[in-house]
């Protein structure tokens, strides 16, 4: 393991021991089928999340947040008014804001909302493979094109790197990208996180909930790269100790909470595979 590499895993484990002395609350506009496991995930993990999504209370709420959550699944006109009006209160009370483009690239209604998310500037985005590959197309920094399968990703994250990079650089944001491997980059570094399981990507909402634990270690740090390997690992490691033999995607959702729970800053620096 490399001296940057040795580093971060360190400060991964000072900042989830910050976390949950500080208990940030993250807004989340999240979609209706995540919306259980993002909020109960980040109770496990020691944030207080906050499911509100009206425009009329996001400026009083970015205003309370530490850190904020625009996800984009299950799409409506209503729900684009409300990504819009909660990015932007979290730009005007200068609170980080991830984005989770989820199924962007599927069709020409999610290119112009992420395009329009985009836009208002968010610290970090979270995404897979075919997502991050079709945003960075969408945005006019990568020729490489890439369409997801539903929210699932068509792609490895290796295939994702110079996009995501090219994006992460265009947008002067984090990119992590998820998969088999994670990779965080902010446009000149890049970073993989080795940890997970296989039955992670059988259980619903699981990247969704990520991008929620994006959100509550940005709200901690002044370090948005150190903050998104921070979540990439964790859950990673909290994954790996869920999985179990034998066991289908109902258990591993419950032993996974309990793992994110239990989690110590030692356990989490002694498993942690990160590598330049």
């Amino acid at each position: 393991m490399s001296s940057q590499a040795g580093n971060l895993v360190r400060s991964s484990g000072a900042l989830l021991a910050t976390l949950r002395d500080r208990r940030p609350i993250v807004q989340c506009v999240t979609n209706f089928v995540s919306m259980d496991l993002v909020a109960n995930a980040l109770h496990a993990l020691g944030a207080s999340p906050a499911m509100s999504s009206a425009p009329e209370e996001a400026d009083e709420f970015a205003a309370r947040a530490h850190g904020v959550v625009c996800n984009m699944g299950t799409l409506s006109r209503d729900r684009v008014e409300s990504l819009q009006a909660v990015a932007a209160a979290a730009g005007r009370h200068r609170k980080p804001w991830v984005l989770d483009p989820v199924g962007v690239g599927a069709t020409r209604f999610r290119g112009e909302t992420a395009a329009g998310l985009l836009r208002l500037r968010p610290a970090a985005i979270r995404g897979n493979a075919s997502e991050v590959m079709a945003l960075a197309r969408l945005s006019g920094v990568s020729a490489e094109a890439a369409e997801p399968r539903g929210v699932d990703a068509a792609h490895d994250p290796e295939a994702a790197r110079n996009p995501a990079m090219a994006l992460a650089r265009a947008y002067a944001c984090i990119v992590l990208t998820t998969g088999t491997v994670d990779l965080v980059t902010d446009g000149t570094r890049v970073v993989g996180i080795a940890n997970g399981a296989p039955v992670m990507a059988r259980v619903t909402a699981m990247g969704c909930a990520l991008s929620g634990a994006v959100g509550a270690f940005l709200a901690i740090t002044n370090d948005p790269f150190a903050a998104c390997v921070a979540a990439s690992a964790v859950f990673g490691v909290a994954g790996e100790l869920a999985a179990s033999p034998g066991g289908g995607p109902g258990t591993f959702r419950v032993n996974f909470l309990d793992r994110l729970f239990d989690l110590t800053t030692q356990t989490l620096v002694g498993h942690a595979k990160l590598a330049d």
